[in-house]
């Protein structure tokens, strides 16, 4: 067998893998538990853009301070968001807390 031609038609088999392989971003939203109405809408938005495109989006829950007593907030602000994207996502990570963040990962239909 003629070596030439192997080594041809093995990059041909990576070219066409890597035509069918289908890429992701993690993308980052970062929310407070005081972010008012509209802003979480706002924020909502974004969040269904990036679905859209296939990417996956890690929400976060930021406490500063004495926000950390208002952990049951931040639970409802992203238990909110899953709701409100569930037509686009599925939640890949549920509400998690970590230090002073709480995170939750979304990812596309």
């Amino acid at each position: 067998m003629d070596y030439g031609r192997y080594k041809y038609e093995q990059t041909k088999k990576q070219q066409e893998a890597k035509k069918k392989q289908t890429t992701f971003q993690v993308k980052e939203i970062k929310i407070r538990p005081g972010t008012g109405e509209h802003d979480l809408q706002v924020k909502t938005g974004h969040i269904k853009k990036f679905l859209g495109k296939k990417d996956k989006v890690k929400v976060t829950v930021v406490f500063r301070g004495r926000e950390i007593s208002l952990k049951d907030r931040g639970r409802e602000l992203l238990e909110q968001i899953a709701e409100e994207t569930a037509e686009l996502s599925v939640v890949e990570q549920n509400p998690k807390f970590e230090g002073r963040t709480m995170v939750m990962v979304l990812s596309p239909k």
